[in-house]
């Protein structure tokens, strides 16, 4: 969950939102508080416009804002979406978590929200958190709650009825908030607990991201048995200096050897362990493949030069507070991330609605290399691709723009495209010659 500076009240709203009016860095609207982005005159938008950017298939609300994916999981046929949600403007603020639900992980149906902020522990938000499901069936959230002071602690919730597939009513546990932030860590920088796992000596774990002498980025290791209280970890389970704040913290396994996904609590030979980080400074996914040690909580990164922070990303667009879960009904590890875009909050208030989420993919160890993740669009997106339209013998001369009728923008498209390209090769009287070859490429858009 990215940080923000709330605004005095945290129940108020701005005077009109139909008024393009954007808030400035100091009250911390988003990530679109970079003033190249607040500066910058936006174009002269029509509804007509706008009417054609909103996505087909991109999970998004029906209006308003959107950010961080939370605590997705399958529950009695249905995959569950939460998500951090305005209900009253298209810009950042009233940080509430909105709920959908879908068969497909494609097609949703949209639900009341999940909570509100409505306690002194959440009342500047219901800011980010994860699924945890318990061997006995109980379903455990853990989020981080904005409190009255702006200090930033970890709260639990658990639905009103496990019956319910559609886990309609969610309750806030009494005693919240359950971890409150430790001795030497800034109360504003310690947030988005990770789905829990198990550990050999029979307790649940979780980690916290947050920094240490402010450039610094840390992740903490609690462990619980009841998941109402936690005692912190000596240590780190690991930290990397010049990363900063570290956000929206995921921790899981993954088979070395293997086509399906793992269980977060997965341990033993045979299992790499993904640290990944959201970078508060940079607004960059970033993630490292290594080696969890049980008995000390420890990471270590397979490659230091490639540690979290300096090295691989998880996405190289727009993209960022991404969270995964364990499907136990497919038996694969799904992955969600946030488009946050770069349309100017301006633009925004016009349209109406800001951000979407990806298409979900799945998550598997890249056994060729040794050194990345593999992912993939879960299998369900093809139920989209309802026709195919085939182009043959069409010639497309230097400079030229042929139109293809492909049908509206929003559908998928899915093509394999063979071109003919010239190839330059040296001739035996030592002049450039030119010979055609081939190649059939594979699109999905």
């Amino acid at each position: 969950m990215p940080n923000r500076v709330p605004s005095a009240s945290p129940t108020s709203k701005p005077a009109s939102f139909s008024e393009a009016e954007p808030r400035g860095v100091a009250e911390g609207v988003s990530a679109k508080s970079n003033p190249s982005l607040l500066n910058e005159a936006s174009f002269n938008w029509t509804n007509a416009m706008f009417s054609w950017q909103r996505s087909a298939y991109h999970f998004q609300p029906q209006k308003n804002w959107m950010n961080d994916p939370d605590g997705p999981l399958y529950h009695k046929g249905w995959y569950h979406l939460f998500y951090q949600y305005n209900p009253d403007s298209a810009i950042w603020g009233n940080i509430t978590w909105g709920h959908a639900v879908s068969r497909d992980l494609i097609h949703w149906l949209y639900l009341p929200l999940a909570m509100v902020p409505d306690c002194w522990y959440d009342i500047n938000g219901v800011w980010t958190g994860s699924a945890t499901l318990l061997p006995d069936g109980q379903i455990v959230m853990l989020y981080t709650g904005s409190t009255n002071e702006s200090a930033q602690v970890q709260n639990l919730a658990y639905p009103a009825n496990l019956s319910d597939p559609l886990l309609l009513d969610w309750l806030k546990y009494p005693g919240n908030p359950v971890i409150v932030p430790p001795a030497g860590i800034e109360t504003d920088e310690f947030r988005d607990p990770t789905t829990a796992w198990l550990g050999p000596d029979g307790t649940w774990r979780i980690t916290i991201g947050s920094r240490f002498n402010e450039t610094i980025g840390i992740s903490l290791v609690y462990q619980t048995t009841n998941f109402t209280d936690y005692e912190l970890l000596d240590g780190v389970l690991h930290a990397v200096p010049g990363t900063g704040m570290w956000e929206c913290v995921d921790f899981y396994p993954v088979a070395i050897n293997g086509s399906v996904g793992l269980d977060t609590s997965a341990f033993g030979p045979g299992i790499k362990h993904v640290l990944k980080a959201s970078l508060d400074d940079t607004k960059v996914d970033h993630y490292a493949l290594g080696t969890y040690d049980p008995v000390t909580d420890k990471w270590t990164p397979d490659n230091p030069e490639e540690d979290v922070g300096i090295g691989l990303k998880v996405d190289y667009g727009r993209y960022y507070a991404s969270k995964t879960f364990f499907d136990q009904d497919k038996q694969r590890r799904i992955l969600w991330g946030w488009i946050n875009e770069t349309d100017t909050e301006t633009a925004d208030l016009k349209k109406g609605w800001a951000s979407l989420q990806t298409i979900p993919r799945s998550v598997l160890y890249d056994n060729k290399t040794g050194t990345h993740l593999l992912q993939w669009p879960v299998k369900e997106v093809e139920s989209l691709r309802l026709n195919s339209t085939v182009f043959e013998e069409v010639l497309v001369e230097a400079g030229s723009i042929v139109p293809l009728d492909i049908g509206p923008a929003t559908q998928v498209l899915s093509s394999r495209l063979a071109l003919c390209l010239p190839k330059l090769t040296m001739s035996s009287n030592k002049c450039m010659e030119a010979r055609f070859q081939c190649l059939t490429m594979k699109t999905t858009i």
